[in-house]
């Protein structure tokens, strides 16, 4: 493979000269680039992105760290990152962290070695202390990690308001709530929407309420019990869509009918929705924008170091489908 130096020897100019052609920077005469192009394309010389970052202190790469890669909403989120940050010449990272705080940092130890230019986080672990000293900007996605950064999320509480309100308005009488682990800020948030309907009336229990932890498998089999301790509940909110297809699942298993018997709405918006049977009502995210936005943020932050930092929050939409339609 061929170097810089024997790119330099080809042209008969000095190695400062070939690095001057090929970043652009500082005065070379037409010749001398002509003879330095000519080398390149002879020698199918290509640069070490590696020495041109150490050169320049620059990557042109972003990286995107989500907790769940098998949970739709993030590839359909990670789609809209890559788009905005390709469009302006950057190289995309996608790591997987688990919801994981010592992968989460190994991630961010070894990416700031390689001068990786910014960072978009989705997580519940990483406070400010974490962040502190980061030599790249960071913008937070999906969830707040600290006032101290740009953000990018939903009005989670008054969504999941517009969630429960919607099943107490098609008829519901007991409505439970399935929500996330308790250290992500969205959970809390949902659920406290949740609450803000729910609390005052006469039929609410503590035991309506039940952590499927964000993952289906773990949904199946907290509804079928919820269900079965509690067979007066017709109506259920899941904190995300993967939870409400959980839901679906366990209530076909129990026998139980969707919707006559027993209404669901999902929060999130993704695809897999559509595809269940019944599909799921959901307040959907504008997930695409959320993850357009957050990369242009960063893409700012990048190219501006005094850029103020901003809290941008989005607003969800009911979409009503079969889970809860023919209660109406």
């Amino acid at each position: 493979m061929a170097t810089i130096k024997d790119v330099a020897k080809l042209a008969n100019v000095s190695t400062a000269t070939v690095s001057r052609v090929l970043n652009n920077n500082g005065y070379v005469n037409k010749d001398t680039k002509e003879r330095v192009t000519r080398a390149i394309r002879q020698l199918d010389y290509r640069p070490n992105d590696i020495a041109r970052s150490l050169f320049k202190g620059k990557s042109k790469m972003i990286a995107l760290f989500v907790p769940d890669i098998m949970n739709p909403f993030f590839p359909e989120l990670a789609r809209a990152v890559e788009d905005i940050t390709n469009k302006h010449n950057y190289t995309f990272v996608l790591c997987n962290t688990d919801d994981d705080l010592e992968k989460e940092i190994t991630y961010l130890n070894a990416l700031q070695q390689k001068s990786v230019d910014g960072f978009i986080i989705v997580s519940s672990n990483l406070k400010e202390d974490y962040l502190h000293n980061m030599n790249a900007p960071v913008v937070a996605l999906d969830r707040i990690v600290s006032k101290q950064l740009s953000s990018v999320t939903v009005n989670n509480r008054e969504s999941a308001r517009e969630a429960t309100n919607y099943l107490k308005a098609i008829g519901c009488k007991r409505i439970a709530h399935i929500c996330g682990p308790d250290y992500a800020m969205n959970t809390l948030e949902r659920l406290g929407g949740y609450l803000d309907i729910v609390k005052k009336e006469k039929w609410f229990l503590s035991s309506y309420v039940v952590s499927g932890e964000y993952n289906y498998e773990k949904t199946i089999a907290v509804t079928k019990e919820l269900l079965t301790n509690h067979p007066e509940i017709d109506g259920i909110f899941a904190a995300n869509d993967k939870m409400g297809v959980g839901v679906i699942k366990a209530a076909e298993a129990l026998g139980v009918k969707i919707p006559e018997e027993l209404a669901v709405v999902g929060f999130d918006g993704i695809a897999m929705g559509e595809t269940t049977t019944p599909s799921l009502t959901t307040m959907e995210q504008p997930i695409y924008d959320i993850g357009a936005q957050a990369a242009k943020l960063l893409l700012e932050h990048i190219h501006d170091s005094n850029r103020s930092i901003e809290q941008v929050n989005l607003k969800t939409k009911l979409i009503e489908r079969d889970s809860t339609r023919k209660r109406r």
